[in-house]
């Protein structure tokens, strides 16, 4: 089998760096003097190229170089060139030569050094051993490859030790199996997305950073190795105000054979920040001409919710069509419907504002709202539109109202036979849009809309924009005919392409990968469980009341949870007549039986509990006096991607009912 010259040398220098690690050079001087020495006559010159290798094979040298040189062999066995790289994460003992690497692509090692002058944390205690305490995590995403530290505890200088080894590769025009030069990869713009975020005693997370990092110095740097120094700054109201410093050191693996000049790397980052700036400023231009003419059409649309642009977690203005891009969830994900379900149980938050007044603007970049596993209706929105579109579906955000004016974003699906479909993100219920007609008299009777929705604005997604200019903005008489220019004002759809379409601008960050739940759903049902079941316990026995726990009607609960998780996730009620058959069968005569489900969409038992006993229905279950009075409880934990989960309870008793 013969190699491509580029991959013979790379195989060569490989093999050069290996014995040069082993020192074979001087053992072979130091075996090729003592074999002179000792076996040749006096009157022999010349020692044959047999008789050396015959010496270093006696002395065992060719063994230990086979034996050092295998790990290449596995590792090349096992990656084949169409399996999918998995991304690879190292702590501070790991070291590159242990790592199952493939030799012929080409690597950046990332390795953060610790941070300093996270001022916040300045007073902060040192935390004793064993004891919880509020902790950083930084998440990076890098040409869909995702990695995540070790939590470190919060500090004034976090104990930041963490490796990552991320691939550089072309991803078109036939170079995918090549490994990426120097004059390649300083065409990839694509920059290494950085997420920092706390997570305190309770579980609760914040989003505390988010940084791109330009990787691309690090091709001009002497050895293809250089350290940065990166100043992280807050987020919202607070991103012109510095957090802390991390170290960051960057290195090329393997090393590179020609590193370019400092200043051919500085020409080509100018060049594609110019480019970007002329694409943002000409589209600037153009939406205030779209708008313009929007308002000559009337001038009641200025009061009409039309975004055109959004404010990220940096404070940085970017159109809302870059929010929004088709996002295929592998095998996470089966159904539609099942995606909406998983955006709806990521947890709600509205940003936060520092004093009174109006809601504070901030729609998240993906990883950012990922990593913090919640966000804003935006968030959810921009994040359910872009799986629908991943599904195929003809899918758009929609931004308007709810009742009473509050603003709202949620999706609409138009189908191939016409029929409007809402799905509001924060619950993944469905609504069917059948419009009013207002030129219906008084008498004709017009369907009662269920959706909560009032006003609707504008409808976006990753390729178009249209504003509404129907006489109403009310949704109950909208007519969601987008082809229709006399009701719904588009943007043209080039111009859209120009600043939100796949690298068109080194500005837009780049669409994460969804990862796999690393949570395990049987273990930790099983500990909220007996969290609970010790909760209750303790409440009751404050209250004068023993507690008797029945497994066996806990167990009989699982059918029940299981059903309300499946009708959430496909809208079909199933199972409902085996399980109450159960029931009565454990029930006896002149018993009663009470149960009570509630569904939370995080893991924290004590928190659980609180609400619970909020609730009139389940305090009585769980401080039920009587006869003969057995308690269950069932907890089920569905999980989803990104560490998202549905959590359901179900408390139950069964007593003898006495007059």
């Amino acid at each position: 089998m013969s190699l491509p010259p580029e991959k013979a040398s790379e195989l060569k220098q490989l093999i050069h760096q290996q014995l040069s690690k082993m020192d074979v050079h001087g053992r072979i001087r130091e075996i090729l003097a003592e074999t002179i020495r000792e076996e040749l006559a006096p009157d022999q010159q010349h020692l044959s190229t047999e008789d050396l290798i015959k010496a270093l094979r006696r002395r065992g040298i060719i063994d230990d170089v086979m034996k050092e040189l295998n790990f290449v062999t596995d590792s090349v066995e096992q990656e084949l060139p169409s399996s999918p790289k998995q991304p690879i994460c190292f702590d501070r003992q790991s070291t590159l030569k242990k790592t199952n690497i493939d030799p012929t692509r080409r690597y950046l090692y990332l390795q953060v050094l610790g941070g300093k002058a996270f001022l916040e944390h300045l007073q902060e205690p040192e935390p004793l051993p064993g004891q919880v305490c509020s902790t950083f995590t930084l998440c990076l995403h890098y040409r869909n490859q995702r990695f995540r530290s070790k939590p470190v505890p919060c500090a004034c200088e976090p104990d930041f030790h963490d490796g990552f080894l991320l691939e550089v590769h072309r991803e078109s025009l036939g170079d995918g199996t090549r490994m990426a030069d120097s004059t390649t990869m300083l065409s990839i713009s694509d920059p290494i997305h950085m997420v920092l975020i706390k997570t305190d005693i309770f579980g609760e997370t914040t989003l505390v950073a988010s940084y791109f990092l330009e990787w691309r110095s690090v091709l001009g740097s002497e050895n293809g190795v250089t350290s940065l120094t990166v100043e992280l700054m807050g987020v919202g109201t607070e991103s012109k105000v510095s957090v802390g410093i991390l170290n960051i050191k960057l290195e090329m693996y393997p090393p590179l054979n020609q590193t370019l000049s400092q200043e051919v790397v500085n020409t080509q980052l100018a060049l594609e920040r110019q480019k970007t700036a002329e694409k943002e400023r000409l589209f600037l231009v153009y939406a205030k001409q779209w708008w313009r003419e929007y308002l000559q059409i009337r001038p009641s649309h200025n009061s009409r919710l039309v975004k055109i642009f959004a404010q990220d977690e940096n404070g940085i203005n970017r159109p809302v069509c870059s929010y929004v891009k088709p996002l295929r969830a592998g095998r996470l994900l089966d159904t539609p419907r099942q995606a909406a379900r998983f955006v709806n149980v990521l947890g709600y938050e509205r940003a936060p504002v520092i004093g009174g007044g109006g809601k504070q603007e901030q729609w998240c970049t993906l990883l950012a709202f990922l990593c913090r596993n919640k966000g804003d209706c935006e968030d959810h929105a921009n994040l359910l539109c872009s799986l629908l579109l991943g599904y195929g579906l003809e899918a758009f955000v929609c931004v308007g109202t709810k009742a009473k004016g509050v603003p709202h974003a949620w999706v609409m699906t138009c189908g191939t036979d016409g029929t409007i479909t809402f799905w509001e993100s924060l619950t993944g219920h469905r609504y069917i849009h059948k419009p009013a007609s207002p030129d219906e008299p008084p008498v004709a009777e017009q369907p009662k809309p269920l959706y909560p929705y009032r006003t609707i604005g504008c409808v976006f997604n990753h390729q178009m924009f249209l504003g509404n200019c129907q006489p109403s903005d009310a949704v109950e008489t909208c007519v969601f005919d987008l082809n229709d220019e006399s009701k719904w004002k588009p943007m043209s759809e080039e111009a859209i392409k120009s600043v939100c379409a796949p690298g068109a601008t080194t500005s837009l960050p780049p669409f994460p990968p969804l990862c796999a739940s690393t949570i395990d759903a049987s273990v930790t049902s099983n500990e909220i469980e007996m969290q609970l079941r010790l909760l209750v316990s303790e409440h009751r026995k404050d209250l004068g009341l023993t507690t008797v726990w029945e497994d066996q009607l806990s167990y009989l609960l699982s059918p029940a949870l299981a059903s309300y998780e499946f009708e959430r996730t496909t809208s079909i009620s199933a199972g409902n007549e085996e399980f109450q058959d159960a029931i009565r069968r454990a029930v006896p005569d002149g018993h009663t039986f009470k149960g009570f489900p509630i569904h939370f969409v995080y893991r924290n038992a004590r928190r659980a509990f609180a609400t619970c006993l909020r609730s009139p229905f389940c305090e009585e279950i769980i401080c039920c006096r009587g006869d003969q009075v057995r308690l269950a409880v069932r907890v089920r934990v569905f999980t989803y991607p990104e560490s998202a989960c549905a959590v359901w309870i179900m408390f139950a008793c069964k007593y003898r009912s006495v007059l």
